[in-house]
């Protein structure tokens, strides 16, 4: 039997959402200035000061990557990417797999163990793991071109570790002690959980971000951790402290959704960014969703504490088999989002078929700088068809507006400057084409496209009749 992760997520993704912030007509969501300053800083402000950027292999190449395939777009990255500040690279699920063939999980799999019980890599796939030395040759080649390594990994211990009973390091206990059995991932057949009651549990998973920190790695994008939250919630925080004992800095990313807006204090304490919905892909319906999801998550955005709306599903993706389905609008829209909220901004398309469209949205500096630096980011209302946010510019008094068209049809999109605290004039730049747009009274406006979007720079301040810049 095989077991697909996207056939089992995917239609909760666009199912309907008990917003938290989302009601029928116009409304005010918050005054300009609201943000998540009232909270304390969190723990992980240092390691994640700002939003990750970067690439994972799962949109374009499920758990199938090989070493080879992962050299090839490492290269691509650096040359096209990391210039922007794309940083981080990251292997997705299954490195671990010899089998691994597509996006269905081979339901009885037999991964590639060292005899602790803990996944390495396959050396059929990553053949510079052999003799011990899991992912350190990569991740040092990934380093020495100016770039962050990341892996995925998986709640829990390995069913075939617990098969075989293998010893957990630094103990007198075995795999079958600190196994849950009953604790399972619904999609996914390679675990068990781990039971932080017993004995050897903590040391299991210390003994696991240790050999993570002698390769190497810098991120970890860890899954089946924040559904069900509270079930996992001993997990995650032995994950966090793990990762605080293996002598390495991480950052931990909690996947996949949607976690909780309930638990937002407990998840800031213990991973620097975590999704708020399950896998994103490459559907409207999705990406209308993700807006009530971010507005959702507004209290609790900010250094070492980021709500994940997911990878962007763009160029080329599915193991080569089609290009992206978000128009042309929409994939704007998307990027314009995930900057104004202050997403990760993490590319999941193959760039070895990386086009000129794609990759001119992904390296606009100055809609980047909207994601990396911005601060007060804010829904300031909500009307039928439309959706405007908001957030300050860094170093000054200009705000950034984001509106977005989510109907149908062509129309007009508006947010008077009186709510952005800017006075009755203001001189407007065009962050998506680059073009200073002159002076405008009363309002910032826009013609948008059916699921399209506009990002302007707002310079308030200025005096009737008085030139705009």
């Amino acid at each position: 039997m095989d077991i697909s992760r996207r056939t089992a997520l995917l239609a909760a993704a666009s199912a309907p959402l008990a917003g938290l912030a989302g009601r029928a007509g116009a409304q005010t969501i918050a005054p300009v200035g609201a943000s998540s300053a009232t909270l304390p800083a969190a723990p992980g402000a240092a390691l994640a000061p700002r939003p990750p950027m970067g690439w994972n292999s799962w949109n374009s190449f499920a758990g199938t990557i090989t070493e080879a395939q992962a050299l090839e777009t490492a290269a691509i990255m650096r040359e096209k990417l990391l210039p922007f500040g794309y940083d981080v690279f990251t292997v997705d699920i299954q490195w671990y797999e010899p089998e691994a063939k597509s996006y269905t999980y081979n339901a009885n799999p037999v991964p590639a163990l060292d005899t602790h019980g803990r996944m390495i890599p396959a050396p059929n796939r990553f053949p510079s793991a052999k003799g011990g030395k899991g992912f350190a040759p990569l991740a040092a080649k990934v380093h020495a071109m100016g770039m962050k390594f990341g892996i995925h990994v998986m709640r829990g211990i390995p069913r075939h570790a617990v098969k075989l009973n293998l010893p957990v390091l630094g103990t007198r206990l075995r795999a079958q002690d600190i196994a849950d059995i009953s604790s399972v991932c619904s999609w996914n057949p390679d675990m068990y959980g781990v039971d932080m009651g017993k004995p050897g549990a903590q040391e299991y998973y210390d003994s696991v971000f240790r050999l993570y920190a002698s390769w190497g790695v810098d991120f970890v994008k860890m899954d089946d951790m924040s559904r069900p939250y509270d079930a996992h919630a001993p997990e995650i925080e032995a994950a966090a402290k793990a990762i605080a004992r293996c002598g390495r800095p991480m950052v931990l990313s909690l996947s996949p959704g949607e976690t909780p807006v309930l638990r937002g204090a407990h998840v800031r304490q213990h991973a620097q960014m975590w999704r708020i919905s399950d896998d994103f892909w490459d559907e409207w319906a999705q990406l209308y969703a993700q807006f009530t999801r971010l507005e959702n998550w507004t209290p609790f955005r900010g250094p070492g504490s980021w709500p994940d709306a997911d990878m962007l599903p763009l160029g080329r993706l599915a193991l080569g088999d089609r290009d992206t389905r978000f128009t042309p609008d929409e994939q704007r829209t998307l990027m314009t989002l995930w900057s104004i909220a202050r997403s990760p901004l993490i590319m999941g398309g193959d760039l070895r078929h990386l086009d000129a469209p794609t990759l001119a949205l992904l390296t606009n500096r100055e809609v980047l700088a909207v994601n990396q630096s911005s601060t007060e980011n804010t829904p300031l209302f909500l009307d039928d068809g439309t959706k405007v946010w908001t957030a300050r510019a860094e170093g000054g008094a200009d705000r950034y507006v984001a509106l977005f068209n989510v109907s149908d049809k062509e129309r007009d999109v508006s947010v008077p400057l009186s709510l952005l605290g800017l006075g009755a004039k203001a001189s407007v730049r065009d962050l998506w084409e680059g073009k200073d747009l002159g002076a405008v009274e009363g309002r910032v406006s826009a013609r948008l496209a059916s699921h399209g979007a506009g990002l302007f720079r707002v310079k308030g301040g200025l005096r009737r009749g008085r030139p705009g810049g």
